[in-house]
């Protein structure tokens, strides 16, 4: 009995059969050995669905780089960063810092096209010159200056994943993903060589730093300090969330220590405020820094001509830190802010600025799913009490940048609010935590919702609207500019005419940097000549057709549109 007793607890292995061979190991329950393969499957799924999503963002953002021509302001940046290179001069396009600039002048070197130094311009003149006049290849060229920000956008969609995996795990951070990898104005403005999608993901990574600091500080804060100087000097726009990180900075210190006495209140405190000095010093290092990689001697006369700014803004001015370059690009963009714009909001055109622009043309350019989101993720954020923390860290950046672009007068596009589906999508993934019982449910339905918004409107990501405004066919009869119509399509209309219109004659109304006969498009301007003398076909781009007064409204109004190029330029037939 003993004997049995000694042999119940053996190994099962060690037991045999009248000396047969061995029995087999005890096997696990099902439902254990069910959760080892998904644990196993996990940990190669989840890099996979990470990659198969960047890998689906990296296809379209390189299918739109290669097919558009430049838009209004790459040019602009393309020949600044190439003067960067061959000249070391900052003298071109101050009113935005060099940091964007030098990002894209690393594909322009590669490029490695031909510059004539001797050239004098303009900014605006200088990258026609440049894309046109010196022997480049303006496609090819575009291509290398737009791939450091694609590369840029995919790496910032890794920081949305990683602070919403933080938030609230690595499954419910693959919804945070999509909703950025999908998001159509990220995607627009990512295939670009601008500063926009640059200067607000180095701002949400500084964001995501301060949330890290809160275990690390000493860590993570410097770091978070540098990820905000990079914003800055990228565009001066950032400006404003520089007080807000600093108290964030003193949030995460906090956090770290969870003092429990006065005194250890007292000394985390100080802490916190030298943390935030730290993050205000490094920032500023880094504008300093990005003027110096360019000129060591920083030297500078400006091309553009320098308003004088008087009053607070004056004095603030002043007082800044940065060098005077830096200093001199922030008068000018409070001179173009003075400057009477037009805008363009749901069919009325006006000279001036509306507060609630930036929101209704966001609710136009989101897909819907997306604000839905957007929206369940912010009360989420706030609700849950384990996700409170987060809301100052994610909501009031987004909310101050955003009043300050409201307050911008510049109404031209959600490109000055790129940083909203960047930091939300973020609170998208929160939703599923909901305690409700079609929370995950409704958020996949919801994701595959944008999903399949975003891939209808492949490759016109610009002129992107959504569903409930009638799709990207009907975006120039909301908005303009930036929005839809931002020059992109020249090379597109150029292969329409040769292929649907040859030989017919052309009437051009183009608003953008392209040269239209570089690419074959010969044409004439119909608003110099009388309106009876106009027969053929009347090309019109849609910002233009937005904004048409006098003699062009004359001439759309008695034409017939019989064609539509990507969205941007109309076609009427006279």
């Amino acid at each position: 009995m003993m004997a049995r007793e000694q042999h119940s607890v053996l190994d099962p292995g060690t037991l045999d059969d009248g000396g047969g061979p061995p029995l087999p190991r005890a096997t696990e329950s099902r439902p254990a050995r069910l959760r080892a393969g998904l644990r196993r499957h996990r940990r190669w799924l989840l890099p996979l669905l990470v990659a198969l999503l960047l890998a689906q963002m990296a296809a379209v953002m390189v299918t739109t780089a290669v097919q558009q021509t430049p838009t209004i302001d790459e040019p602009v940046y393309v020949a600044t960063a190439t003067v960067y290179l061959r000249e070391h001069s900052l003298d071109y396009n101050p009113e935005h810092p060099p940091l964007g600039k030098l990002l894209i002048a690393a594909g322009i070197a590669l490029a490695d096209p031909h510059f004539d130094a001797s050239y004098k311009g303009d900014q605006g003149e200088l990258g026609r010159h440049l894309l046109y006049e010196s022997g480049n290849d303006p496609w090819r060229l575009m291509f290398w200056a737009r791939l450091p920000v694609i590369v840029l956008t995919l790496l910032f969609g890794l920081v949305v994943f990683a602070f919403a995996r933080e938030l609230v795990g690595a499954a419910r951070g693959l919804v945070a993903l999509a909703v950025y990898a999908f998001s159509p104005d990220v995607i627009a403005h990512g295939s670009l060589a601008t500063l926009d999608v640059p200067e607000a993901g180095f701002l949400l990574t500084s964001v995501w730093l301060l949330w890290r600091a809160r275990r690390r500080p000493r860590l993570y804060v410097p770091l978070a300090g540098a990820a905000l100087g990079a914003a800055v000097a990228t565009k001066m726009s950032a400006l404003p969330t520089v007080p807000v990180l600093m108290l964030l900075a003193v949030a995460s210190v906090w956090s770290a220590r969870r003092p429990a006495d006065r005194d250890a209140r007292r000394r985390t405190l100080l802490l916190g405020a030298a943390s935030a000095v730290v993050v205000a010093l490094l920032a500023i290092a880094v504008v300093w820094a990005s003027y110096l990689v360019v000129d060591p001697r920083l030297r500078f006369a400006s091309t553009e001509p320098v308003p004088a700014v008087h009053g607070l803004r004056g004095q603030v001015v002043e007082l800044l830190p940065f060098p005077r370059a830096f200093l001199d690009g922030m008068r000018i963009q409070f001179g173009l802010e003075d400057y009477p714009w037009q805008g363009f909001l749901f069919g009325h055109l006006y000279t001036g600025s509306h507060w609630y622009y930036l929101p209704a043309a966001l609710l136009v350019k989101t897909p819907l799913g997306m604000l839905a989101l957007w929206t369940a993720g912010a009360v989420t954020v706030v609700a849950v009490r384990r996700l409170r923390p987060a809301a100052p860290y994610l909501l009031v950046p987004t909310a101050v940048l955003l009043a300050a672009a409201m307050d911008g007068s510049r109404d031209f596009g959600t490109r000055y609010a790129i940083f909203v589906p960047m930091f939300l999508a973020v609170t998208a993934a929160c939703v599923p935590v909901l305690r409700w019982r079609w929370a995950a449910l409704s958020t996949g339905v919801l994701v595959a919702f944008v999903a399949v918004s975003s891939l209808r409107t492949f490759p016109y990501y610009l002129p992107y609207s959504n569903e409930a405004f009638g799709g990207p066919a009907k975006t120039y009869l909301r908005l303009h500019d930036s929005n839809v119509d931002w020059g992109q399509d020249l090379g597109r209309l150029a292969d329409r005419l040769r292929e649907r219109y040859p030989g017919e004659r052309i009437w051009l109304v183009y608003k953008g940097s392209g040269v239209p006969s570089y690419y074959g498009i010969e044409s004439s301007d119909p608003r110099k000549v009388g309106v009876r003398e106009v027969h053929g076909l009347l090309v019109v781009s849609d910002t233009s057709i937005d904004k048409a007064q006098g003699k062009l409204a004359e001439l759309i109004d008695s034409s017939r549109p019989i064609d539509q190029v990507g969205h941007s330029i109309t076609i009427y037939r006279r």
